[in-house]
Order: C-alpha cells, then structure tokens, then sequence
C-alpha cells in the first residue's frame, strides 16, 4: 500500500490494517504540522473517557468528548477548530480548520454554549515524528497518507467508521481493506 502523496500539514495518515502498535492500531491521524524537523498531528479516532469539564474545572457543562491525540505529552490539551469567526485566534492548518487559539475566549463561548462538537474537538496529547522519522516509516508501508476526505470527518464523533471512511475515500484499491478484520488470525 505504497502511499504517493507527501504528507503535509491538513493531510490524513491513515495506519495500515494490521499495524500492531497499540498507540496507532486503525488510526487516522490529521497532521497538523510538518517541517523538515518532524510532523505533528492527532489521532482523529481514539476516544478517551473523559469530557472536558473533566480536565478544566471551570467549564463545568462543557461535554465535549476528549480524544488521545497520541503518545507525546498526554498531559497536555490541544484543540483544533473551524470557528475562526468566533475564536479570532489559531493557526491556519488548512482551509478552515485551526489549531489552538485564545482558551480564555473559548471558555467564555464554551460556558455560554457558543461552540458545539461539529466545530472544534479535543485532544489529551499529540502524535510526533521526528526528521524523516514519518517519511522512512511511509516508505515501510505503516502509514497511508491522503488528501480525500470532508472536512466533517475531521471533527467526527463516530471513532468507529473514521477509518473505514478514509479507507474508502481513498478508492476501489483499497476498498476492501476496510472490512479486514482487528486481528488477521480472524481471517
């Protein structure tokens, strides 16, 4: 499954079916930065217990689900958003989508119930590779990187059918890959 897009910051990479690290088993991971000295991004479908009101006491009604973004620095929230009109802050991933901004200014649109979960998700952590780190390991066939998807995928809720969307999206090739099974001793 030899990927021929580059990744780059508002890309998808998408794990190989049967990649046993536990961290990334049937992960998508949007990428929100990369540079020659390593890539960062969040895994869009690895849910955590927690709500956010879990993690910052003064937003007591805000229910927003908490996914791990990865491995790096679980003791830290990121977010990522498409309410640039409502924040007036974040770095521009991609056409519409942000990452961080003001969180004084989100808590006040939080705590007035100005921001739903189709605009802006949450994550404990990210995911980091360091210099040609991602690149060696697309050229070992772990990650698939794409382009195709909406932009409702992003900030999607249903953990359980990311992945199998993007596999889709990617086309007949790698349509069936999308019902392989968790553990190929199923097959």
């Amino acid at each position: 499954m030899l990927s021929k897009t580059r990744p780059s910051a508002g890309k998808l990479l998408i794990s190989e079916p049967f990649l046993n690290d536990p961290n990334f088993k049937r992960s998508v991971v949007f990428i929100a930065e990369h540079e020659q000295e390593g890539t960062l991004g969040f895994i869009l479908n690895q849910p955590s217990p927690l709500l956010l009101k879990d993690l910052v006491p003064d937003l007591g009604a805000a229910n927003f689900p908490v996914f791990i973004g990865g491995p790096v620095e679980v003791d830290t929230i990121h977010f990522i958003h498409r309410c640039y009109d409502k924040l007036n802050s974040g770095d521009e991933i991609t056409s519409g989508i942000y990452w961080g901004g003001n969180f004084e200014t989100l808590k006040i649109l939080v705590n007035n119930n100005s921001i739903d979960e189709t605009e802006i998700k949450f994550f404990l952590g990210y995911s980091g590779w360091g210099e040609s780190q991602l690149q060696d390991e697309i050229a070992e066939n772990t990650w698939i990187v794409s382009d195709k998807f909406r932009q409702d995928l992003v900030f999607s809720h249903n953990e359980e059918e990311v992945w199998r969307e993007v596999i889709l999206n990617l086309g007949p090739k790698y349509a069936h890959v999308r019902n392989f099974p968790n553990d190929p001793r199923l097959n």
